[in-house]
């Protein structure tokens, strides 16, 4: 299986459902009070619309996998997450442009999307390498990257432009396969605890 190739994953807790339109109207509702800190993006209710084209034509592009996360305990759609800067050759994938909704945040959801696609990207796409990036000044995000049992790769200085000009530090964590069984086991230590 490819990378890029749409796909429905699910387990017990959430459903990642290829991205479309139809998901726009849960989308805007669960933009509703989220913190737009200055190191991080994500739409704003009116946005959705534009984000989701954006997404697909970076999918028609071959660099991105779009999925809707949908909370199976509630029905409804509560965020975003893709595949990105897929390097189908090199078997080389990047888990980003997440944002939850902020009543998913520091629940169940976040953990059982990550399992879901490091699975798919492990188990059914073989890959070599799944990476994840945050801002440097994203201390939550960080923290939760390494909770997942990723390891920090490096720092990438200067390495883009914010949207106000200013130069952001990206960290770049990454999960190999020999590390894959450890860290599907901790993640579903988690959600057991839960």
């Amino acid at each position: 299986m490819l990378l890029t190739d749409p796909i429905t994953l699910q387990n017990g807790w959430v459903a990642l459902e290829p991205l479309s339109h139809e998901h726009g109207d849960d989308l805007a509702a669960a933009t509703e009070g989220l913190e737009y800190a200055w190191y991080t993006s994500a739409p704003t209710p009116a946005g959705i619309p534009a984000e989701i084209d954006r997404r697909l034509a970076w999918q028609a592009e071959g660099h991105m996998n779009p999925w809707a996360v949908r909370r199976l305990s509630t029905g409804r759609v509560v965020g975003m997450t893709t595949f990105c800067n897929i390097d189908q050759a090199n078997r080389h994938v990047e888990i980003g442009y997440t944002w939850l909704s902020p009543s998913a945040q520091r629940t169940e959801v976040n953990t059982a999307a990550k399992l879901a696609l490091l699975g798919h990207a492990f188990d059914a796409c073989d890959a070599i390498a799944v990476e994840l990036r945050t801002h440097f000044h994203n201390r939550q995000s960080r923290a939760a990257i390494a909770r997942l049992g990723a390891k920090q790769d490096g720092i990438l200085r200067n390495h883009r432009l914010g949207p106000d000009g200013t130069l952001r530090d990206t960290v770049v964590f990454s999960i190999l396969p020999h590390e894959w069984p450890a860290v599907r086991l901790g993640l579903r230590e988690r959600l057991a605890r839960r």
